[in-house]
């Protein structure tokens, strides 16, 4: 069974638990939609399509040449992901009429880890840290990565070719796309009197925008207050370009998370030396992309 987090905080009896869960979806655009599947041990094994077995029309009496497709079989480990929130017992008692500092820590404490994990599924990548999983730049290749350029061998600017050529290298279609504010600004920009993409607020006053009809969702910065998607790539000669990527999500079909157990939330309580409050946030995570055409990446686009 696979769920969203927002899927898994609906079923969560823990109230802790589940407003760290909650927490998590409200400050990753990447968490809102990525389903989990939960997996036994420490690691998952599946098959990915690789060559598809032949067909044929035959004649009265021929037989068919027989053909098997092929798969590539992939293992993903599971990864430890989290933290611990520490509050002195001081700040605790004596500003806890204010604002509840444990609460106020922990909520600051899952931002950086849902931003963090934001940063890991498009830029991860386990040979720079080996305790993470490689995200999705690392793992498109091919047809999947598609390069914007005007024939300089340098980049491009953004174009509606180019975001309709990034579509149509997902397998049926995108369930989402993910930029940067400048490149979201540029694409209402070029499509806006073609009325294909369309701007709405919810009751929330939250900002969806669409083009045609598939989310269009900005990815901003991560924890340590970089651009995930800025325009900080090269493209040949060009050292401020930025991607925009195309996912659609799927347990066992498309793009999914793995994980054992969700997100493991503990009040440890009282802790003696020093003497501080803590929590531990805990999550082991990994991530499968179960079809080679379940995303797709278009590098290259500079200003």
């Amino acid at each position: 069974m696979a769920l969203t987090l927002a899927e898994a905080a609906k079923l969560e009896t823990d109230y802790l638990r589940r407003g760290v869960i909650e927490t998590f979806g409200e400050y990753s655009p990447v968490l809102e939609d990525l389903p989990f599947l939960d997996v036994q041990g420490n690691s998952f094994k599946y098959n990915q399509e690789a060559v598809l077995p032949g067909v044929e029309f035959r004649a009265v009496n021929d037989s068919y040449t027989e053909s098997a497709g092929s798969v590539n079989q992939q293992s993903e480990s599971l990864v430890i992901y989290g933290g611990v929130v520490d509050v002195d017992r001081y700040l605790q008692q004596v500003r806890g009429s204010i604002n509840d500092q444990r609460a106020l820590q922990t909520r600051l404490k899952v931002k950086a880890l849902a931003l963090g994990f934001t940063r890991e599924f498009f830029e991860g990548d386990s040979t720079v840290d080996t305790n993470s999983f490689d995200g999705l730049q690392k793992r498109l290749s091919g047809d999947q990565v598609i390069t914007a350029d005007d024939g300089s061998g340098n980049g491009d600017v953004l174009t509606l070719d180019y975001i309709d050529a990034l579509i149509d290298a997902v397998w049926g279609g995108p369930d989402v796309i993910y930029l940067n504010k400048v490149n979201r600004r540029k694409l209402i920009s070029l499509a806006r009197d073609l009325e294909i993409v369309t701007v709405e607020m919810d009751a929330a006053g939250k900002v969806h925008t669409y083009y045609d009809g598939i989310p269009v969702k900005v990815v901003s910065k991560d924890n340590l207050n970089a651009e995930i998607l800025g325009f900080d790539e090269t493209e040949g000669t060009e050292t401020e370009c930025s991607s925009i990527y195309a996912v659609r999500y799927g347990a066992e079909e498309f793009v999914s998370g793995l994980t054992n157990g969700g997100i493991q939330v503990e009040d440890l309580g009282l802790i003696p030396n020093p003497p501080v409050y803590r929590t531990l946030i805990e999550w082991y995570v990994g991530l499968a992309v179960f079809n080679p055409q379940a995303a797709a990446r278009l590098k290259g686009i500079h200003q």
